[in-house]
């Protein structure tokens, strides 16, 4: 079983950067593809970015690609998401999700995922 608790969220001006964090407890962490998706209010829950267990295959939303940028620290397990450029359109809680394993294809599928963290507020102000 693996717990998921996200952190770094808050209040920032558009164009500027934000970095969550996503830490895991359980020795299995660098097993699990790891994924991050965003809700914004009314909407469904969207895909953001996912990454690899090792961190050598990562895959991007296109409304994100050039400004987000996802990793994983396997021996802290912990999952990043480096936010640049922001926009108000990225206001959202974000949540971190895990899986055991799924095909790169299936990276964005959302019920693919087995782990959920309770999600960070990110807001951007215009």
């Amino acid at each position: 079983q693996v717990q998921l608790v996200e952190s770094g969220g808050g209040l920032v001006q558009a164009g500027g950067s934000l970095r969550v964090s996503c830490a895991a407890s359980g020795r299995t962490f660098s097993t699990y593809v790891m994924g991050w998706f965003r809700q914004a209010p009314g909407k469904e829950r969207e895909f953001v970015a996912a990454i690899s267990w090792s961190g050598g295959r990562t895959v991007s939303a296109d409304s994100v690609k050039g400004r987000f940028t996802i990793s994983r620290d396997n021996a802290k397990n912990t999952v990043y998401l480096q936010m640049n450029s922001l926009k108000p359109e990225d206001t959202a809680v974000y949540y971190c999700a895990a899986v055991k394993s799924i095909s790169d294809a299936e990276f964005q599928n959302a019920y693919k995922y087995e782990h959920w963290g309770q999600g960070t507020q990110v807001t951007v102000s215009s």
